[in-house]
């Protein structure tokens, strides 16, 4: 083989595949091949074991992370929200104002519905409708009857 002076690891390829997958390949590499800090002990001694698996050398804990890092850009958001001191008040009082909204909700709905009925059913008096289309019929044949008398 020939010198891989200016394409690393990746010289390992040749000619084959293209120049841009080639420098993707060799930047995943380089950063999965690096020692990283271990959360459990603090020392630069964390390697990558395996897909998404790592072990620190120092204090031999083996840990999830990312496919090709320890930590995922995800979860070090997550690790920050988590940390931060103002997180846990403000996550009680955001449950409790959910809470009374969908309290609000339900009686406001409520109130709705109450008014609906009510407007039916005097919509139905005053229109002079009855709630037995049949019986209504019979009292107008009988109203009939009386006034041919």
């Amino acid at each position: 083989m020939g010198n891989t002076e200016k394409v690393f690891t990746a010289g390992r390829f040749g000619a084959r595949y293209g120049v841009g997958i080639r420098k993707r390949l060799l930047k995943i590499e380089t950063k999965q091949q690096k020692y990283y800090n271990c959360p459990f002990c603090g020392f630069k001694k964390v390697r990558r074991k395996a897909a998404g698996l790592f072990k620190c050398r120092k204090c031999s804990a083996t840990f999830a992370g990312g496919a090709y890092l320890p930590v995922t850009l995800s979860g070090s958001i997550v690790q920050k929200i988590v940390l931060q001191k103002e997180f846990v008040p403000g996550a009680k009082e955001l449950l409790a104002a959910r809470e009374t909204t969908e309290e609000d909700e339900k009686a406001a709905r409520r109130r709705e519905h109450g008014r609906e009925q009510r407007g039916r059913r005097e919509h139905g008096r005053e229109s002079g409708r009855h709630e037995n289309p049949g019986h209504a019929a019979e009292q107008g044949a009988k109203q009939k009857e009386n006034s041919d008398i």
